[in-house]
This record gives structure tokens, sequence and C-alpha cells, in this order.
């Protein structure tokens, strides 16, 4: 029993917890199992994840690269994973407002290529590996949000508290309240996705983040669609550029055929735009209404709605890994491939070297605090290569724009690639980032208001419906997990200065001004619509909005996504 003062807590030992069911987060429990039982050894590993169930918050295109799975399961495809829609045709288009171009001949390295990979769920990807982990012993808790990170007399990270519930939106112990268990370990791993909020905090206490660039982000926006039989093209991968987003302002699609008739069609905004007027979700709808994409899609229907933010840093924004009691894994440390579009290979293989890494550790009797020999593996391994031979792309991007920076970057990914890492334009250097995206935005003043398109219903849809099919769902009465830093920001400057982007930004209908009208305006929270994309932790301009976890199970509840 762990005694917090006003109340005791019970608590319960592991030698490894890990905070977050994805790809990342269950691979290191499958590994650490791995390595005990080829061991002849014992090894007790806690898995918390705040969705409902694994996958319920696994949001990604995908095409997925199988070279992380094939280290963790050789046999994965004799296994059943459910990877089963081979890619067998690769586009690469630029768009106009009426036609389209294929510029799948531009030069690039031939690890572009997505031939040998799969289309497919990441969640459902998730959710099978998670019955491999149960069946290795691990123990598993969905639906446990982790809302505090423990630490011991001597400042290290000795454990989490999670599964509070039952605290009402003004603070009082409604009748079904349980503070919580706190989990403790001989390290923790934290493996929460991009921004995850433990994962900040920890990069903060312990200075992480000092020797490495700013980390940028995306706003990855997608739909699952059952479409006509004639338009189902099994296996293609179609990719596009251009509009509608101007050329200042990256981004671009993904449009994926896999499963029985499925096309997930997505859209990804870089989250360093300039125009607090511009919605990355209208974006996204006014996209479909191109001839191209309208085509694939009449005469289908939509079976499922999400958000999520992708880390954009790369190479040069990765922070240090390993800190007294804990490690960062997956997209909780960045190691997203931007050109590439891919990460969930990365997330797996960096879950089996920390794995080996903590196992090797706690095996030999004498476990480091820090466990440096994650660090030191990170730094030999495929992963750091595959992100060092990128790492110009994402700055020429946003110093170029899309025409020209996609050409250049073509150039010097193709030959950092055929000079073994060694850029033409930086050396072994990397280019800087420059500033983070919520200070990328300009006043509203110097910028266009944007005019989008009214929502059809057929193929465009209003926020509102869109959440309706995330199955998004939170406990009303429970404090709202979006917290301002000053409630005076919102209509002082954020309204004020850059006509509140809150309102844009957020693809869910959070946050609205509400009062113009009486001249009395405020921001109104619907914290029941957040789909836990985190955007708003990102680029609010005045970093006043800071995302915390709410209940555990309450969010978006994915399928096939």
């Amino acid at each position: 029993m762990a005694d917090t003062g006003a109340e005791t807590r019970e608590s319960m030992e592991y030698d490894v917890v890990i905070v977050g069911g994805g790809p990342a987060g269950l691979s290191t429990a499958i590994r650490l199992k791995q390595q005990a039982a080829k061991a002849g050894a014992e090894i007790t590993v806690a898995v918390l994840e705040k969705g409902s169930e694994i996958g319920a918050h696994i949001l990604s295109g995908a095409v997925i690269d199988p070279s992380g799975l094939s280290k963790l399961f050789p046999d994965w495809k004799e296994r059943g994973a459910p990877l089963d829609t081979p890619v067998t045709a690769d586009r690469f288009i630029y768009l106009g407002p009426q036609g389209s171009m294929d510029i799948s001949w531009l030069p690039k390295p031939g690890y572009m290529d997505n031939h040998g990979c799969y289309v497919g769920s990441l969640g459902n990807l998730a959710r099978w590996l998670a019955e491999q982990a149960e069946g290795l012993g691990v123990e598993i808790y969905p639906g446990m949000a982790c809302s505090e990170v423990l630490y011991d007399a001597d400042g290290a990270v000795k454990g989490v508290v999670a599964g509070v519930f039952g605290v009402s939106k003004d603070g009082h112990h409604k009748p079904d309240y349980q503070p919580g268990l706190e989990l403790h370990a001989r390290y923790t791993f934290f493996a929460e996705g991009a921004r995850g909020s433990l994962s900040g905090e920890v990069i903060r206490k312990f200075n992480l983040d000092a020797d490495c660039d700013v980390q940028k982000y995306g706003l990855g926006i997608k739909e699952l669609w059952k479409v006509a039989p004639g338009k189902f093209k099994p296996g293609l991968v179609q990719h596009t550029l251009g509009w509608p987003l101007d050329d200042k302002t990256g981004g671009g699609s993904f449009l994926y055929h896999f499963g029985d008739h499925y096309v997930t069609i997505g859209f990804v905004v870089h989250l360093n735009y300039q125009n607090p007027y511009l919605s990355p979700y209208d974006e996204f709808q006014r996209f479909k209404l191109h001839p191209m994409i309208r085509d694939t899609l009449e005469g289908g229907q939509r079976v499922a709605y999400g958000a999520r933010a992708i880390n954009e840093g790369g190479y040069q924004s990765v922070p240090k890994l390993a800190f007294p009691g804990g490690v960062l894994i997956g997209c909780s440390a960045g190691f997203v491939n931007v050109p590439r579009i891919k990460g969930s290979h990365n997330a797996i293989k960096s879950g089996i070297l920390a794995a080996d890494a903590a196992f090797k550790a706690i095996h030999s009797g004498n476990a480091p605090r820090v466990l440096e020999g994650y660090q030191t593996a990170y730094d030999h391994s495929d992963i750091k290569k595959e992100l060092k031979l990128v790492r110009n792309v994402k700055p020429i991007l946003s110093k170029f724009g899309t025409t020209l920076g996609t050409l250049i970057g073509g150039v010097e990914m193709t030959f950092t690639n055929l000079l073994g890492g060694f850029s033409l334009l930086t050396g072994q250097g990397s280019l800087k980032h420059g500033k983070s995206d919520a200070h990328s935005i300009r006043p509203a003043a110097e910028c266009k208001p944007i005019a989008y398109p009214k929502y059809d219903g057929v193929l465009t849809f209003d926020k509102l419906s869109s959440v309706f099919i995330s199955s998004t769902n939170h406990e009303e009465d429970q404090p709202v997990h979006l917290k301002l830093k000053d409630p005076r920001i919102p209509i002082d400057i954020n309204l004020a200065k850059y006509a509140e982007p809150a309102q844009r930004y957020c693809p869910a209908g959070v946050y609205e001004i509400v009062g113009l009208e009486t001249r009395e305006p405020r921001l109104q929270i619907n914290a029941q619509n957040c789909v836990h994309c985190k955007t708003c932790d990102i680029k609010d301009p005045t970093n006043n909005i800071v995302w915390t976890t709410p209940e555990g199970g309450g969010g978006p509840n994915y399928p096939n996504m």
C-alpha cells in the first residue's frame, strides 16, 4: 500500500511497466518475455493502455514495413498477423485544382519504394500483438490511463499512477471514486505515441532534449471508406501533394486499398503552417472533391473517422532516450521517417532494442538506474541510420515550399543514400528546423481568411458527424482534461491577434468561441469531443493549452484504423 497523504493507494511491483499499448509498447513486452523464456528466467511485465481496448486509440495510414515485425516474429505470416494485402502498385501524384500529374518518376532512393510492404490496419495489428503478448504471460490493462509519474527519493522514476476514476468536474469524489493504483518497476517504458503527456514530463524533468532540435509535427486526418466493387484496387498505394494546400503549406494525402473493399483515405498537414485561418479538417474535406479522388469514393460509404498528431522532426529531434528509471520508445521518442510516411517498423525495433537492454540489465542482477545499453543500441541501430539518411528533407520542405522542396529533397535523399549518409548540403551535419510549430503561425491581420465549400453529406461531412463515427465518448462529469494555463489568453491574445486558431486546427470541434453576438466572447471547450490527437497541445500559438489524460477508457474507439 502507498500512503499519498490524504488517501492510501494499493501498489503493485513489476520488473518493467510499459505506458502505452501500441506497437512499441507491445513489442517491448513480447521481447522481454521471449528473452526470459530463452534464458529460463522470470520477468514480470505490465502494459497500461488508456483506450477502452488495445487498438482503440491507434491511428495510422497504414502501409506497414514488416521489417520490425519480422525481427519479433520471423513466422508472423504463419501466426496469422493481420497483414493480408501486399502493395501491388505505388503512385505519387501532384494535384492541381482539377488535374493531376504522375511524378512517380522523380529521383528517390530505393527505400522509398513500397513494394514488400503491406496495407492494413495498425490498430488490428496492435490487437494481434496483444494476443501474442498475453500468450507469453504479459499482463495487459486496457482502460487504465496513467495520470502521474512517480519518483523515488533520489528523483529517479519508480513507476506511475494509473486507473484514477470517479472525480467530478468540480474535483469532488463521486460514489464510484477510485484513487488509482501505483505500479512500481525497475524500469518504466514510455510508449505513449506522439506528444505523450507523461513522456513530455520526463523529457522536461531530465532535460532530455537539451542537445536536440525542436520536435516538429503534422496532423493526420483519416477516413475509412467501403467503396464500390468497380472502384476497388487491392494493394494500390497512392500519395499526393499540392492542391488544395498552397505551396508554402506542407502536407499531402494518402489513399490505400486493402481488405474487403476498404479504402483508407487521409490527409496530413504539417503543423508549421502560417495562416491561422487554415483548417486542416476542411482542407481534407475539400481534397475529396478533386475529380480524381471523387471518382474513387463516389458510390461508397464512409465507415470510420479519426485524427492524430505525427512526429516529423526526425533524426535531429530525437531526444536522449534513457534516464534514471526509464526510457522513451516508439513515437514518444520520435522515430517516424517522414518521407517514407512510416514509423511503426521503427517503433517495433525500438521496443526490441529497449527490451534487450532491460532484460540484460535485470538478468545480470545489477541493473543500473540509467539504461545506457538502450541508448548505445539505438546509436548503432538501423533506426538511427534510416533517420539520418532523410534528415534534411523536412527542413528543405519548410524552407523551399512543396514544389521546389520536393525536387531538392528527392535529390538530397538520393545522393545522401549513395554517399552513405554524407549530405551534399550539410556533410555529416543536419539542417535545423527553426521555430516550433506553435510559433510558426502569423497574426491574422497578415493573412487572408479561407472560404471552404459547404459539406454535402455525401463526400464531405461536418466535424460533429465525423466525431460520431469515431465512437468517441468521455464520462461527462469529470475534470476537463484540456487545461488552460491562463483562461484570459484565448480571448485577450489568441482571438485578438490570431483569430483564435483553435476553432480551426482542432479536427473534432472541441474549441468554440461563443458570445460574440453579445460582445462577451469566451472560449468554450467541448472536451467530450476530443479524439486525443494532441494538436491543441502542439499548435496553440501561446502554448496555453495543456493536454492531460482523461479517465481511462475515454476517447475514440477506432475500428480497422
